[in-house]
């Protein structure tokens, strides 16, 4: 695959190497094979973020049927947006806890500052207390803010790239029909 070309190939031997086995779901609503899934979504994050992505399914062996054919596409549409809705559920869990640490850190801090100026400057052990309770509070900071400042953004850029996928133009072709 060439870096101008947003389409990622995907080869298998039969139609069923494209689902999961185990999902008793019907057709349409099965998740992929988890293998299948990681090679479309490590090729999809090397792809331009501006370009529409192409998902050309080849199936070597088998002639599916008809019926299983025509689903192949919205399965697999279906399945990536299934994961793009999970990724921002888990991103608004993440946004709660991490609103909720704030809220925990903040009082901390309010509590460690005022503890602080109330403690006497007089003397070593003091100024050590003093400034130790200074640094306990920002220290009890450090995680709600490394969450809502970095801790978030993979699970976005997750989300969007699985709705690029969900939204990906999905070709299958098929060996030709067997000649009698």
């Amino acid at each position: 695959m060439s870096t101008d070309d947003a389409t990622i190939q995907v080869r298998i031997r039969e139609l069923r190497q494209l689902f999961n086995t185990i999902d008793p779901s019907p057709f349409g609503e099965r998740d992929l094979d988890p293998d299948c899934e990681e090679f479309i979504v490590a090729w999809a994050r090397e792809l331009p973020p501006d370009r529409p992505v192409n998902i050309a399914i080849h199936v070597e062996r088998e002639r599916p049927a008809p019926e299983l054919l025509a689903g192949v596409a919205d399965a697999v549409r279906s399945h990536f947006a299934r994961e793009a809705g999970m990724q921002d559920l888990r991103r608004r869990r993440i946004l709660r806890e991490a609103r909720l640490a704030l809220a925990i850190g903040l009082a901390a801090l309010i509590l460690c500052v005022s503890a602080a100026t109330l403690v006497p400057t007089r003397g070593t052990l003091g100024q050590i207390l003093r400034e130790s309770l200074v640094i306990a509070g920002w220290v009890v900071m450090w995680h709600p803010l490394e969450v809502l400042l970095y801790g978030i953004w993979p699970v976005v850029r997750e989300r969007r790239l699985l709705a690029r996928l969900a939204a990906a133009d999905v070709e299958l072709t098929t060996p030709p029909p067997a000649t009698a």
